[in-house]
């Protein structure tokens, strides 16, 4: 009996040894922290001040350069954003950009700012001068009639509801007004400030560089 008594403490010892060799727990010293299976995972701070800084580069003085001349030199200064705009306030598109020159832009010259920032011409065609600042279009209509005297007929229309009905006819010589980006508004009806629900708009209009009756 004795014999046997001893050989199943070894056993008991044997597995006891073999458990703890399986637990890393269980030889762990006191007081020493778990091991844990995940690696540390950056904090988002640090991810932040690792990322790399935006990439700039100096405007370039655009103002009296062609307009297409303007974008090439916008883009080989590493701009892509390019947009521009009637520095008249007409609402012409500048379809040939060859034919208009930069009158305004955006963002001075020599300042150094981010390349993913649009840039922004305000132009003229060759042959007309530049103003002294730009010219807004006419602000979209509301509950009352705008004042568009003096405006394009096309600004004029594109303040308008998309719905509104917009007669536009020549104030002297009943020509068509086909570009209607080249007439200037010389009367209209509703009167400015009038009431705008619905009704009918009637303009009467001169070729810019004409004068109203």
């Amino acid at each position: 009996m004795r014999i046997r008594t001893i050989a199943v403490t070894a056993a008991v010892i044997i597995s006891t040894a073999a458990l703890s060799a399986c637990d890393p727990k269980a030889t762990a010293p006191a007081g020493a922290p778990a091991p844990s299976g995940a690696a540390s995972v950056p904090s988002a701070s640090a991810a932040s001040s690792a990322a790399a800084p935006a990439k700039t580069a100096t405007v370039p003085v655009f103002i009296g350069m062609g307009l297409q001349s303007a974008q090439d030199a916008a883009q080989a200064a590493g701009f892509a954003g390019l947009t521009s705009h009637d520095a008249l306030g007409r609402a012409r598109h500048q379809i040939l950009d060859r034919d208009w020159r930069v009158c305004s832009q955006n963002h001075a010259a020599g300042k150094s700012i981010p390349v993913d920032t649009t840039l922004d011409f305000g132009a003229v065609k060759l042959e007309e001068k530049c103003p002294g600042t730009d010219r807004t279009p006419p602000k979209e209509a509301g509950a009352t009639m705008p004042d568009f005297v003096g405006k394009s007929v096309k600004a004029a229309h594109q303040a308008l509801p998309s719905n509104a009905s917009v007669d536009s006819k020549d104030a002297t010589q009943g020509r068509l007004i086909i570009i209607e980006s080249n007439w200037q508004v010389c009367t209209q009806t509703p009167a400015a400030g009038a009431a705008l629900n619905g009704q009918p708009v009637m303009f009467t209009a001169v070729k810019f560089g004409e004068s109203c009756p």
